[in-house]
């Protein structure tokens, strides 16, 4: 059955479901409308009270918190449809960004739609998006994934999958795992073009661009803190290290191994690149 929402026209008992973006580091970031909205609503479903606490206390606004997160979600879904339905107006906010992005607040949209709620989305504060027009790398089309599987394997596994596509792609990481992140994505993608984004917004703002082993070494000579995102271009539909042929596949592990990477790992990429065998390079590059 369609779904019709007509946001601002007409009357309806229940109140609406606002999902108002909050800065991702920087205050000003916060737009009026948001601020408006904020202030209008009967409560706002918060992933981190704290957090958001702040936030009402910087703008000096004073509403009722319930908390709403991952681990909650199944038990307030009920206690916040209710109070929509009842005639009260909720605002869901996230503890950065946009809502529903990495938090629970999709599954109360989806059951807020349900029943005849309206969902009214603010624009505003996206990572993402913000990280990926200042990468330098092309921005249409885009995918977005957010965090990639913590474990090696399922990481690989992954990425293995996504690989051909040919869309600039989008990732949320841990500056803990960027690293390994990056040999994973030069195992798999080739030494494509990428951009470490850190801190965005924020007074330590910093844009990496340059080939992944060149952002490797890069992060041996000056590790990075706070929040990170990479920004890697898409497949080309050509092997992603040209003029590879033009050097012997020692030399070419040598000079992958010179930018930063690991040396089984460079001999891995350069006998997939020449279609080599890996056991065969291996012995030749360590003498055996």
């Amino acid at each position: 059955m369609i779904n019709i929402q007509r946001s601002f026209k007409g009357e309806k008992e229940a109140g609406k479901l606002y999902l108002v973006p909050t800065p991702i580091g920087n205050m000003q970031d916060m737009t009026l409308r948001a601020l408006e909205t904020l202030r209008s609503v009967d409560v706002v479903a918060s992933e981190d009270t704290r957090n958001t606490q702040k936030l009402l206390n910087h703008f000096e606004i004073k509403v009722a918190q319930e908390s709403f997160h991952e681990h909650n979600s199944f038990e307030k879904i009920p206690k916040l449809l209710d109070f929509l339905l009842a005639g009260k107006s909720v605002a869901q906010v996230s503890d950065a960004g946009m809502p529903s992005i990495s938090d629970p607040g999709h599954d109360l949209v989806v059951e807020a739609i349900k029943l005849n709620i309206d969902v009214i989305a603010l624009p505003g504060a996206s990572a993402g998006i913000t990280a990926l027009i200042a990468s330098g790398l092309v921005p249409q089309p885009h995918v977005f994934y957010g965090f990639l599987p913590r474990k090696k394997g399922e990481q690989k596994k992954f990425l293995e999958m996504k690989k051909a596509y040919p869309e600039t792609q989008i990732f949320y990481e841990s500056p803990y795992r960027v690293a390994e992140t990056l040999e994973n994505m030069f195992q798999v993608y080739g030494n494509r073009q990428v951009t470490l984004v850190r801190e965005l917004t924020k007074i330590y703002e910093e844009y990496r661009r340059g080939k992944i082993s060149e952002i490797l070494l890069s992060l041996k000579e000056q590790p990075i803190k706070g929040e990170c995102l990479i920004i890697v271009s898409g497949f080309s539909g050509r092997g992603e290290t040209e003029g590879v042929e033009e050097t012997s596949p020692l030399e070419a592990v040598a000079r992958l191994v010179e930018e930063g990477i690991k040396p089984n790992v460079a001999i891995k990429q350069v006998a997939k690149e020449r279609n080599l065998v890996r056991q065969e390079l291996y012995a030749q590059y360590h003498n055996l």
